[in-house]
């Protein structure tokens, strides 16, 4: 009996520590503290932030004993209310334990780095992107640690070179300071990093050339310079990755040469992107060899002649707009991919009858842009086999049809069909769309009710009714 009734008392007590958990005095200080710092919280992010037992209140994780481990707090973006408005309290510190820090998408979020983060001795993961943190990167910013493993500051107001002592931080796996407003050149010390996979410093104001650093970072697979300032040639050092990346973006740069013939050898690649840069000559001819690419972006450049024959198995994404490309056709490992969605081919001397063109699947397109080009027939067999389109562009061609007849999949939001011979009235279902181009055409007859300006309808043969005059 005695041995019964000490079993419930046990028992008794197990109850009433579980229903009464309190977290470490410091930790519920530190949190409590980072609450007070938070002006203005409108979705409710921290409604359960009550009582003493802060393991179980909404983002935080206690998986030792008493002490939290990680604070995971993220917005919404989709939802207007769906951030927080305040400051990093440093009094976060004083969470001893902490390994992961993921303050996202909070996008009010304000003040400098938070140079506090030194002092946490088991920090591996600090995720701070899509806030308005601002100012300098600290100079001493090495102080995080060799046990980081993630730094990701994007979409932030950082401003001022990249510190050298970023350098230190060896045991980085990912870097991410894209969208910030960071100057500067491309520190040589990043060379230093071997485990990193992810190198992400995107949309910022970096210059000077890219420096021969990648020989040394060889489980690279994620590349992303674009959008910066960048001059010169592609790194040579960039070929030891030829075996890891799979995603290298050089996009919207100032680079210039030709495009090294090297990158034909990149087994994985998924996605190349130099886009809006000043390249010149052919497309190596090595790039018959990238039969795993599904994302390719060589446009607004001046490359030319011959373009290289493909074998690629199925491109999602294709854009060769606006080179000195004279493809006469619609290239036929284009017209086989049985999953291609976007295709731009804007100013690239393609000479076809569109009425003939039987791509082997339209299902999946969303975009397909074929202005500048010297292409007569109809649209209308393509654009009514497709069901998610969301945009059509053909403006300065020979494209001859009644408009009438087009099918405008549910999806359609945008429509440049100017400088054409097109025929026919304008039908209702424009009135559905987000931009329309529909000018020096050959149209005729009332125009429905629409939202566009005239300029969207001058230059036919006769149109009429608003926005145009009206109608005799």
């Amino acid at each position: 009996m005695k041995s019964l009734i000490l079993f419930l008392s046990l028992l008794t007590l197990q109850c009433l520590r579980a229903t009464s958990r309190v977290c470490h005095v410091d930790d519920l200080a530190g949190l409590l503290a980072f609450k007070s710092g938070i002006t203005d919280d409108p979705s409710g992010l921290l409604e359960s932030w009550n009582g003493t037992d802060c393991c179980s209140w909404f983002g935080v994780t206690c998986l030792s004993n008493d002490r939290v481990t990680s604070l995971w707090l993220t917005g919404q973006p989709e939802r207007p209310d769906g951030y927080l408005s305040g400051t990093i309290s440093p009094s976060l510190a004083k969470l001893r334990d902490l390994d992961g820090l993921y303050l996202m998408n909070l996008r009010n979020i304000t003040g400098k780095f938070p140079v506090w983060l030194y002092g946490l001795p088991s920090l591996l993961f600090v995720y701070l992107g899509n806030n308005r943190l601002s100012g300098p990167l600290p100079v001493d910013i090495g102080k995080l640690g060799t046990q980081l493993d993630v730094l990701s500051l994007a979409g932030n107001r950082f401003t001022g070179s990249i510190p050298a002592s970023l350098s230190q931080l060896t045991g980085l796996t990912q870097l991410n300071l894209a969208g910030n407003l960071i100057t500067g050149k491309f520190p040589i010390g990043i060379g230093s990093l071997r485990n990193l996979t992810q190198l992400q410093l995107h949309n910022n104001q970096l210059s000077q050339p890219i420096p021969e650093i990648f020989s040394s970072i060889h489980q690279l697979r994620f590349l992303n310079l674009s959008h910066n300032k960048f001059s010169g040639k592609i790194p040579n050092s960039i070929s030891s990755l030829s075996s890891t990346l799979a995603f290298l973006e050089l996009g919207h740069n100032s680079l210039a040469g030709q495009i090294p013939s090297f990158l034909g050898n990149f087994q994985t690649l998924d996605t190349l992107d130099l886009s809006h840069n000043n390249f010149t000559g052919p497309v190596p001819k090595t790039f018959s060899n990238l039969t795993k690419i599904f994302n390719l972006d060589l446009s607004h450049n001046s490359l030319s002649d011959p373009f290289p024959v493909m074998n690629v198995k199925g491109i999602e994404s294709l854009d060769l707009s606006n080179n000195n490309f004279h493809l006469g056709k619609i290239p036929n490992w284009v017209t086989l991919s049985p999953i291609i969605y976007s295709l731009k081919l804007a100013k690239c001397g393609i000479k076809i009858n569109l009425t003939n063109w039987k791509p082997k699947e339209t299902y999946f397109y969303d975009f397909i842009d074929l202005s500048e080009n010297q292409i007569s027939g109809s649209p209308i067999p393509l654009l009514n086999r497709t069901e998610y389109l969301v945009g059509f562009r053909a403006a300065g061609n020979r494209l001859s049809f009644d408009l009438g007849k087009l099918k405008f999949a549910g999806t359609m939001k945008e429509l440049d069909l100017s400088r054409n011979l097109v025929f026919g009235g304008v039908p209702n279902s424009v009135a559905g769309l987000e931009k329309l181009d529909l000018s020096r055409n050959s149209l005729c007859g009332k125009l429905p009710p629409t939202k566009f300006p005239a300029s969207a309808f001058v230059g036919n043969k006769c149109l009429c009714g608003s926005p145009l005059p009206a109608c005799k």
